[in-house]
This record gives C-alpha cells, sequence and structure tokens, in this order.
C-alpha cells in the first residue's frame, strides 16, 4: 500500500483538508504511519502567512496580533512537549486496547475499514468536543482553545496541556475492531483538518456548508454571542452536531473569545488559571451533591440552575467588546517575534531529532522551550522581572549554543544569531542594573 513515514508536498496540502485516499493512506502497522502533524509545520506557516497578506489586502488591517499570535503558538508548542517523554495516550490507551479486548480484527488495506475509522474517529472527537463543554473538570482543559479573542489560524494551534489526558477514552470503542494503524491515520487527519477552518476570511461554502464542519460553521462555535454558546462540536462532518441538536448557523456578527475573558498573553495563566479558579469554586460548594456538580456539571452551573447553567447569566454582546490589547513599543514587539521565530526553530529541530538525541539533552531542551515561552509571556506582560528572565534566559541561549545542543536552520546565520543573543543579554544585564538602581532609590 502506501510508502511510510515521508508525505508528499501533494499529500501535504490534501492532508489538510481531509483528501487523503485509503490507497495512500494506510498501512500495516503503527510504525510506518507518518507523523502528519509534525510533517505540517510547513503548510501551517505557508496558510498563515498567506492568511496575514490576504487580511491586510482586503480589510484595513491584519488580522494577527503578534502578543495573540505568539501566546497561540506557545499555547500549541507546549501542548506537544509531553509527546517527548511519552507515546500519545490516545494511542497507547488504544493499542492496549486492541492487544487485550478486540472482538474483531478488521482488514487494515481495506477501503471499507478506512471509511468506518473515518466516520468513527469524526463522531468520537464529536462527543470529545461536547464533553469537554459540558463538563467542567474538562472545560478547565479545553477553555484554553477559545480563550482568545481573535480568531485566525493561530487560534487554531492555541491547545491545552491536559487536554489530551481525558479525550483517549471516546474512541476506545473502535479499538474493539479497527487496527491501530488505522486509527493513528485518522486521529491526524481528523486534527489537521481542523487548522484551516480557524479564519474570517473565508465566508460561505454553499452546499458544503450542509455536510462539512465550515469556517462559517466554527466561527459561531468560538463566538460569546448567547446564540453561540455550546454549538457546532463538529470536527471534520457538521452532520453530527444536525443529528444530536448542537447545531447553530451564523447570524449576528461573532464576538469571540471566553464569555469572561482573561486578559492576559502570560502563557502559564492561559493554560492553568481555571484550575484553581475550580478548586475555589469546590472548596466553598456546600454539601458533597453540590461539590461534585461543581466538578461534573456545565461550567455555567450554579445551586438551583440546570446543569449547563442559565443562558441569561452570559454576559450580554453590546458590539462594543474589544479584544485585550494592552499597547507596547514597536521595538518590544520586533524584539519579541525574532526571539520566537529563534525559539520555533530549535522547539522544531527538537521534535524531529528526540529520537537521537539524549534524554538529558532532550530534557536541557524542553526545561530552555519552558523557560523562553515563560520569559517571552512575561516581556508582553511588561512584568516587573521579565527584564531579570530574559537576561538568564539568554544567557542559557549561550551556553546552548556553546556547547552544541542549538544550531540554526542555515548555518550562515550562526556567528549573527550569536552577537543578537550576546547583544540581547548585555541590554537586558544593563536593564537589571537600572532596575535596582531605581528600587534602591526609592527605598531610599
Amino acid at each position: 500500500m502506501a510508502q511510510a513515514n515521508k508525505v508528499t508536498v501533494s499529500q501535504g496540502v490534501r492532508m489538510l483538508f481531509s483528501l487523503m485516499t485509503p490507497n495512500e493512506s494506510s498501512f500495516a502497522t503503527v510504525q510506518e504511519v507518518p507523523t502528519y502533524v509534525s510533517q505540517a509545520t510547513t503548510y501551517f506557516t505557508g496558510l498563515i502567512i498567506l492568511e496575514i497578506v490576504l487580511g491586510c489586502l482586503m480589510t484595513d488591517g491584519p488580522r494577527i496580533k503578534i502578543n495573540d499570535f505568539i501566546t497561540s503558538l506557545s499555547a500549541g508548542m507546549m501542548s506537544r512537549l509531553p509527546q517527548l517523554m511519552m507515546r500519545s495516550l490516545e494511542l497507547s490507551a488504544y493499542i492496549y486496547v486492541w492487544n487485550n479486548f478486540r472482538l474483531l480484527e478488521l482488514p487494515w488495506d481495506s477501503a471499507w475499514t478506512w471509511w468506518l475509522a473515518f466516520l468513527g474517529v469524526d463522531m468520537g472527537y464529536y462527543w470529545v468536543h461536547r464533553f469537554a463543554h459540558e463538563l467542567n473538570i474538562l472545560w478547565a482543559a479545553h477553555q484554553v482553545h477559545h480563550s482568545s479573542e481573535y480568531y485566525n489560524l493561530s487560534t487554531a494551534l492555541r491547545q491545552s496541556v491536559t487536554q489530551q489526558f481525558s479525550s483517549w477514552a471516546f474512541y476506545l470503542p473502535l479499538a474493539l475492531m479497527v487496527p491501530p494503524s488505522v486509527f493513528a491515520v485518522h486521529i491526524q487527519l481528523n486534527l489537521l483538518y481542523q487548522f484551516w477552518i480557524h479564519t474570517e476570511l473565508v465566508k460561505d461554502l454553499g452546499p458544503l456548508e450542509w455536510i462539512l464542519n465550515t469556517p462559517s460553521h466554527h466561527r459561531v462555535h468560538h463566538g460569546r454571542n448567547p446564540y453561540c454558546i455550546d454549538k457546532n462540536y463538529a470536527g471534520i462532518l457538521i452532520i453530527w452536531d444536525r443529528m444530536f441538536g448542537t447545531f447553530a448557523p451564523e447570524s449576528d456578527q461573532v464576538v469571540y473569545g471566553l464569555t469572561h475573558p482573561i486578559s492576559t498573553f502570560e502563557i502559564w495563566t492561559v493554560e492553568f488559571l481555571y484550575y484553581p479558579y475550580l478548586w475555589q469554586r469546590f472548596w466553598e460548594a456546600a454539601g458533597i451533591s453540590n461539590k461534585l456538580s461543581v466538578i461534573f456539571k456545565g461550567p455555567g452551573w450554579t445551586p438551583g440552575k440546570p446543569r449547563m447553567g442559565d443562558i441569561a447569566d452570559i454576559p450580554q454582546i453590546t458590539g462594543e467588546e474589544m479584544p485585550y490589547n494592552p499597547t507596547w513599543s514597536p521595538a518590544m514587539q520586533a524584539y519579541v517575534l525574532v526571539q520566537f521565530f529563534l525559539l520555533l526553530d530549535v522547539y522544531n529541530n527538537l521534535l524531529m531529532d528526540q529520537t537521537i538525541l539524549s534524554e538529558m539533552t532532550v530534557l536541557l531542551l524542553t526545561a530552555y522551550v519552558l523557560l523562553s515561552l515563560t520569559s517571552l509571556g512575561f516581556l508582553i506582560e511588561q512584568r516587573a522581572n521579565a527584564a531579570e528572565m530574559e537576561m538568564l534566559r539568554c544567557v542559557l541561549i549561550m551556553a546552548l549554543q556553546r556547547f552544541g545542543c542549538i544550531k540554526p536552520l542555515v548555518p550562515l546565520l550562526a556567528f549573527p544569531i550569536e552577537a543578537f543573543v550576546l547583544i540581547s543579554a548585555v541590554y537586558w544585564s544593563l536593564q537589571c542594573v537600572n532596575q535596582r538602581i531605581n528600587r534602591m532609590k526609592k527605598e531610599n
């Protein structure tokens, strides 16, 4: 059947739109299945650049803000770091059930098996997604994806670190008969399809709107307008929402984000803010029944209200809502953007080379990625201790460069990058000294 591991350019484009055929994406073993998601980075980048260019040409300004863009990509990067330490929990659990409890063994090279997996994974995703909105404990993870007040292709990459630890259970019924290699293909293709629908540039796709999840349908899902709440959970096929009563067409202008915006770009807060809030609500709830309801009912539930809460409690949309976008200097925006792209190069190399790197190197580079995401978030937020953290990060970069742990994508850029990092370290060191002097003056 298909040649494994590496996708062609044609396949790379088609995999984003779920246009792969059974013949080219059927494999005998999980080891042969290409890492479609890892190989999609180039295509993601190309479409994001295209969206920015078209947005500038078609409207008054770009549809992407640097602070929100970097936060979305940071969340996506952080969400994939656990896979450096362990295999996907979805796939591991699936293989375990297949090995020990399967009832049938459908042929891996059959088109019927391929299409059954396509439908099974897509319906499984519908229920993963719906439960993530209807159970507060699962919403704590999924709310990360909804926290952006913008809607563009970078929003698709704003993913939760913790959601992957619960989604695996919804696909296990397929493991009773569909081989793991077939599932491993479709769990990736289903995710990739959902990238391109995060855009405002595509308006209406005519008859396809009846069958497929489209940008129009998914814009509704990301809205905080009352008519948008808990609607359009689909992955690829919108038919599940039409069948199970959760479909809503796009009508009023959609206002994006959470009903109560978090107003921050600091990545740890974006990823984990909801858990302390959930714990506080659990602790303050009276009686075991209310405590369990806080966990297992909807995010809007309060005592005396329906399981999913009262839609009347949702803040009304005035049409004057403005996304959180604090001012920061163009020079700082340029600096953070350059440093982020340098980090992205290290991150991609880490993902691609993890099998040939030592465990210590993987741990060291993972720590560096997390420190960098934190530091750049502090710079965006203009935190008081941002200068100290960025100075330490620049010193760490120089050390990693010195020992060959970090190598640029283009070797000719090695010296300019090292010079840039050195200058940055000196600059932030002077900023730290200046801040300390100012603090001492205030104390005196």
